[in-house]
């Protein structure tokens, strides 16, 4: 799915473009940047709500080259600055992060699929 569909099925706003053109083939939408690490794949859209320089962070070291901000939350000026100099797209959505994933799933991006559920030992 290219940036433009995402942008309106999320009614988003561009904050930083891209440097080349981005084709995404999955999302994960999670506010722990540690299941994203978890949880990643190539050409992945990270949805979330936090808007920290460490988002951007995560979204460098798990490959993906988008980050769509939700809940209208518009991220500080370090944040951007990062973004572009890692090259590293960022959308703004104003819907909240359970809405935002359902338009996109409902647009046609598919999310990681099925994991296995894990147990904690007693």
């Amino acid at each position: 799915m290219t940036l433009d569909e995402i942008m309106k099925a999320t009614e988003a706003e561009m904050l930083v473009p891209p440097p080349y053109n981005i084709d995404l083939e999955t999302a994960c939408a999670s506010d722990l940047m540690s299941d994203v690490l978890v949880f990643t794949k190539p050409q992945m859209l990270l949805v979330t709500g936090l808007t920290n320089p460490q988002a951007i962070r995560t979204a460098d070291m798990a490959e993906a080259p988008a980050v769509l901000f939700c809940r209208g939350k518009y991220p500080p000026r370090e944040t951007l600055m990062l973004a572009e100099e890692m090259g590293i797209a960022i959308l703004l959505s104003p819907y909240t992060m359970f809405e935002t994933a359902g338009l996109l799933y409902a647009a046609g991006l598919k999310g990681i699929g099925k994991l296995p559920i894990l147990r904690a030992e007693r």
